[in-house]
């Protein structure tokens, strides 16, 4: 059995307790959740920052990449994994097309977040004028936004599709500008996605808030991974930047597969699975 984190009694995480950390030169570890379960398990292990990721469309809901999920079926996830959490900070997706159209639709998809959801904060995808636009109107609505760029699932099609961004120098330009861009509209912390180590190493060191690398090399504040791929629960080709610590599918495929085996050859349920009626009430069913 792995050893766990030594847990002491600690308040929910904030926006500014995060930077403070990170200030000191403590690494932050972010992960995704997108129900009770993994919420308590990302809890009990010591987690800081849990993502209600939009990545729930396609590990958690099935869909073909994280376009089609609605803002109900984010509000949905995000209430359980809120549920689950008692000092991890709770950061929202704001899915694709519920914040695009104006600042106004931005903010009233956020106050919902907090409402509904019970959200601490919510994410937005890239560093446009449009993105930074409305992470200004959002954190002026008094709600933290944390922001996303180099790659951006939402908008993966116009960027080439999911590959590594920022790997010329037009390119790692336009990924710096965005960074720089996303902090100055006020966002409290920033993912920078499938960018080059060194573009990383670059970008950091301009940076006053939190970065949070997914396939972004160590030189950044913290790290965030989607939990089915660390825990080995999605098939199929994995990013290069994922690295599974256990191997949670296969674990309950087999399971399933031995309760099926035992339901067909008569093993399951034994006697001790099965409850007695007490002396005598057989008798009297039948007489």
């Amino acid at each position: 059995m792995s050893a766990q984190p030594a847990r002491t009694a600690r308040k929910r995480a904030t926006p500014p307790s995060l930077a403070a950390r990170a200030a000191a030169g403590e690494k932050l570890v972010m992960v995704t959740a997108y129900d009770f379960p993994a919420a308590r398990a990302a809890e009990k292990a010591g987690v800081d920052i849990v993502l209600v990721g939009d990545s729930g469309a396609q590990v958690q809901l099935g869909y073909d990449s994280t376009v089609p999920v609605s803002l109900d079926e984010m509000l949905v996830l995000a209430k359980a994994v809120r549920r689950g959490t008692t000092t991890a900070l709770v950061v929202v997706d704001l899915p694709f097309g519920s914040y695009e159209v104006s600042d106004e639709q931005a903010i009233a998809t956020s106050v919902r977040c907090v409402k509904e959801a019970g959200a601490d904060a919510v994410k937005l995808e890239g560093g446009g004028r449009m993105a930074t636009a409305r992470i200004r109107a959002i954190t002026d609505a008094g709600i933290p936004v944390m922001g996303h760029v180099g790659l951006t699932p939402q908008t993966a099609v116009a960027l080439g599709g999911f590959s590594a961004q920022g790997r010329t120098v037009e390119a790692a330009r336009r990924v710096l500008h965005d960074a720089l861009a996303v902090q100055e509209a006020g966002a409290f912390s920033l993912v920078l996605e499938a960018i080059p180590s060194d573009l990383a190493a670059v970008i950091h060191p301009r940076l006053h808030i939190p970065a949070i690398g997914i396939g972004a090399g160590s030189d950044v504040d913290g790290q965030v991974l989607v939990l089915h791929d660390l825990l080995g629960l999605t098939e199929g080709h994995a990013a290069k930047f994922v690295k599974r610590y256990a191997s949670v599918l296969d674990a309950m495929t087999d399971g399933i597969a031995a309760y099926a085996a035992e339901v067909r050859s008569g093993a399951y349920p034994a006697p001790e699975h099965g409850y007695a009626m007490p002396d005598g009430v057989l008798d009297a069913l039948e007489g």
